[in-house]
């Protein structure tokens, strides 16, 4: 057994028990269906804006993301992880946050899906958002498992499937037994790993190559000069990647659903710093360190990573190439750090997926014949936890196996991202913000968003192609591009088609809208008022 193995094996087993003792205790919080999804809306600012951040960074970011983008872009790159912090994180608490809070206490709504239905008084409305949720969320799910492989066979020589199998099996304890207040606690703590994690790798990772100054002269050298330029070799792409990748958290019920349970005002206020600094560390630290990955060519040429011929790389090897040659030690941190960023975004996607089916869809199926207990619907959705858990752990071992030429798969783990955000950000931020927005608006931005990527699904796996159309060639050059157009889109289309649509409109709108006219009272030290 090499010495990281060695290193490593004690500091899992500390991490898994610590993950799972943290669930049983919090089974207190769970007894009940407000309990279990929202921690009993008294979660204060620390573990808020952990599990924000937590859930927004897995290692599709450090292994995947990193890997690719700072190959593409090089230290540009680091503007991505920027545009995550003051637009995915910080922007997002400024917008969302305390509207959320309010609007979603005041309307009793526990899951976006509820939203649309209280919000816009349609039953519809939460069906139909139920099922999208249901269906691209699942593919997102099983993506959080890539990257996992590479730095596990190097260090430990065990097969993918295990590693998938052992951490679907662990989160899926601590989620079932304590529910949201669990995944936040642990949120915390896997959030404190990553930032530990994130500096030491990339101070190693500098001093292997002289420092700073020394490895930003040798990546203009041996790369190009446009890899060390401010908006590096594709400033177009490198926007929508930062749009789609920071805006596109705006509409991801995962994402929004935190802000249902924040405890008071001054849980907001400290939360969004929180957050944006933790943003800025982990995901400005990512890819900032992605960056410099091609100063390890030679070694992906080696190792056959990288065939010099096409130019092809396999993006997912360029972090853990990067890593292979750093002292023991910071290797097994930040293979924890790897399981840490995996489970907490995991945890936070299967708790949303199984709320939103069982409180949006089989509940008020089953209450047509029998009312369901609080005590029920907490078991009915933990099962659905399990369920979650195994199968997009099955795609995922499935993926690496028995589907590893499958491009459908593929596209469609691409595509999620960019059908949640593109369906959902605009009619949740107007439901927010505009008492004019009608129920046909929100339809047709549902419609447009998932209609666009089921499109960029069937361009991937070569149904038929665009590319010769001038405006569709470009929209459709990836998911990314598609991405950003479904949430501009549904952003544009939204007002619009409200105006044009009024007889839609609630009836009650100005009651839903009345909670944030509530008088409160508060000290001198917070209002002059």
């Amino acid at each position: 057994m090499s010495t990281t193995a060695i290193i490593s094996v004690p500091m899992l087993i500390c991490f898994f028990g610590l993950m799972i003792a943290v669930g049983f205790y919090c089974r207190r919080h769970a007894t009940n269906v407000d309990g279990f999804v929202l921690g009993g809306r008294s979660v204060g600012p620390w573990l808020t804006a952990f599990a924000f951040g937590t859930s927004y960074f897995s290692a599709v970011i450090f292994v995947g993301y990193a890997g690719q983008f700072g190959w593409n872009f090089g230290l540009a790159s680091t503007w991505i992880g920027l545009g995550n912090a003051f637009i995915g994180s910080l922007l997002a608490w400024q917008v969302l946050g305390r509207r959320t809070r309010v609007m979603t206490q005041h309307l009793g709504s526990r899951t976006m899906p509820d939203f649309f239905e209280k919000r816009y008084d349609s039953k519809k409305l939460k069906v139909i958002a139920s099922f999208i949720v249901f269906v691209f969320l699942i593919p997102y799910t099983a993506s959080l498992y890539n990257g996992l492989s590479s730095l596990f066979n190097n260090v430990f020589n065990i097969p993918y499937w295990v590693v998938v199998a052992v951490m679907a099996a662990l989160t899926g304890v601590y989620v079932i037994f304590g529910g949201y207040m669990a995944t936040a606690i642990n949120d915390f703590i896997q959030g404190i790993i990553m930032l530990v994690g994130i500096i030491a790798a990339i101070v190693a990772v500098l001093m292997q190559n002289g420092g700073f100054t020394e490895a930003v002269a040798t990546l203009g050298k041996t790369a190009g000069a446009e890899y060390t330029a401010m908006f590096g070799p594709n400033p177009i792409f490198l926007f929508f990647v930062v749009m789609l990748t920071s805006l596109g958290t705006w509409g991801l019920p995962q994402m929004v659903g935190k802000f249902y349970s924040i405890k008071d005002e001054g849980s907001i206020k400290k939360g969004t710093i929180i957050s944006t600094l933790f943003a800025i560390v982990v995901a400005g630290g990512c890819y900032f360190l992605g960056g410099f990955g091609k100063l390890y060519k030679g070694e992906m040429i080696a190792g056959g990573f990288h065939n010099p011929e096409t130019g092809a790389t396999v993006f997912d090897k360029v972090i853990p190439t990067m890593l292979s040659e750093l002292a023991p030690v910071i290797v097994a941190i930040i293979i924890v750090l790897v399981l840490a960023a995996s489970m907490s975004t995991l945890s936070s996607l299967v708790l949303t997926s199984a709320s939103t089916l069982t409180l949006d869809v089989v509940k008020p199926a089953m209450e047509k014949k029998k009312e369901v207990s609080e005590k029920k619907s907490v078991l009915i959705m933990r099962l659905f936890i399990v369920f979650f858990v195994a199968v997009s752990a099955v795609i995922a071992i499935l993926k690496d196996t028995i589907w590893s030429d499958s491009v459908f798969i593929a596209q469609m783990m691409g595509v999620s991202w960019g059908a949640l955000a593109g369906a959902f950000l605009a009619p949740f931020l107007y439901g927010l913000y505009w008492k004019k927005t009608t129920r046909a608006a929100v339809v047709t931005s549902f419609a447009f968003g998932v209609g666009l990527e089921i499109v960029q699904l069937l361009i991937g796996v070569g149904l038929f192609s665009v590319a010769d159309i001038p405006v569709l060639g470009f929209i459709f050059t990836n998911s990314l591009y598609s991405g950003v157009f479904a949430m501009v889109g549904g952003l544009i289309l939204v007002p619009i088609v409200s105006l044009f649509t009024k007889k839609s409109k609630p009836e009650n709108v100005d009651e839903k809208f009345s909670c944030y006219d509530a008088v409160v009272v508060t000290s001198k030290k917070d209002s002059l008022g």
